[in-house]
């Protein structure tokens, strides 16, 4: 890049405290036995399909559009705080309609219905009690996994009344999680309209990839600086974006055991992806789409040399929520020819 669009007005915090968690889940990239592939050759079948050059692959809105204005809902949704690393929750309230009812986030909801909300989270995604307390909600949507450890039980005995939701994402599970959002705020009617909508475009996503796709191998890169780059492994969610993508995922088929593993130039060769998948901001910290192309990492890889570098939104592209089969259908069309 740079580049070639206006940055949204998201948070530049929610995906970079993220590093911590990533840092903590880094591992030397070890016995890799993955041999090269000839990414050049006119009929390889993993690349025949696959277009040429960086690309930022944008949504068709900014915000999550409500599958209705005025849904129906419990009193507990007068109040709402929705919390998650992924600000997966916030857009799904906001995708049934009740946006309007949303009191205050985490620091990963950062889409532009949402940018004027308070934000209840500190530094490395940690719930702050007081930030919470301070907006009187009627309930309170968090991830099992939000930190610190215990913060949802504190949360309670502070007399608030809390949904927990799994943190785990994948393309499969988003039908069930946007129900059992629906279901804590009474609304399951709107939650049944926006399950049917977003599987729906699930469909109709997958139904537009090439068939065959060829089973191009890619890699999802965590850029932040050319000093961390994290290549993304299995139980990373990446590994089942790549997959809905009709791909292999490249950490997998290197033998990856971690979610992210710090990578070197050596060992990213030699997984030699065919695409690469970075988050928008990740590849800003490099010097856009061009830089990520010429790191060293990935210059010597059939990824690099074809320059197959593809952009998202980072509060979007694993965050598997409402708009899904958006996020596979955008990414479809920025890969496949």
């Amino acid at each position: 890049m740079p580049l070639p669009r206006p940055p949204r007005r998201r948070s530049r915090a929610s995906l970079g405290l993220l590093v911590a968690w990533l840092v903590a889940a880094v591992a030397v990239l070890t016995g890799c036995t993955t041999a090269p592939l000839d990414v050049g050759a006119i009929d390889d079948p993993a690349t025949a399909h696959l277009r040429d050059g960086p690309r930022v692959a944008d949504l068709p809105n900014d915000d999550p559009v409500p599958v209705e204005t005025a849904p129906q809902a419990s009193p507990r949704a007068d109040r709402i705080i929705a919390i998650d690393r992924n600000g997966t929750l916030g857009a799904t309230v906001f995708a049934l309609g009740l946006g309007p009812k949303v009191v205050a986030v985490g620091g990963s909801t950062t889409f532009p219905a949402a940018a004027g909300l308070p934000v209840v989270t500190d530094p490395g995604h940690a719930i702050n009690v007081e930030k919470v307390l301070a907006q009187r909600p009627t309930v309170v949507l968090a991830a099992r996994d939000s930190t610190p450890a215990g913060i949802l039980d504190q949360l309670r005995a502070a007399g608030l009344d809390v949904a927990e939701f799994t943190g785990d994402r994948s393309i499969a599970g988003t039908p069930a999680l946007i129900r059992d959002v629906a279901k804590a705020l009474g609304a399951q009617a709107a939650g049944e309209r926006l399950v049917a909508r977003t599987q729906g475009q699930i469909d109709a996503a997958r139904r537009s990839l090439p068939d065959p796709t060829g089973d191009p191998t890619m890699a999802f890169l965590y850029i932040r600086g050319d000093r961390l780059i994290l290549l993304a492994g299995p139980g990373s969610g990446a590994d089942d974006l790549i997959a809905g993508l009709g791909g292999k995922d490249a950490g997998t088929e290197a033998g990856l055991t971690a979610a992210f593993t710090m990578v070197s130039t050596e060992s990213l060769m030699r997984a030699d992806p065919d695409v690469i998948l970075v988050m928008t901001q990740g590849a800003e910290s490099v010097g856009g789409l061009d830089g990520v192309a010429a790191l060293p990492a990935v210059a010597g890889t059939g990824a690099g040399r074809a320059r197959r570098i593809i952009a998202m939104e980072e509060t979007e592209i694993l965050a598997f929520g409402p708009d899904t089969g958006l996020v596979l259908r955008s990414l479809g069309e920025a890969i496949y020819r």
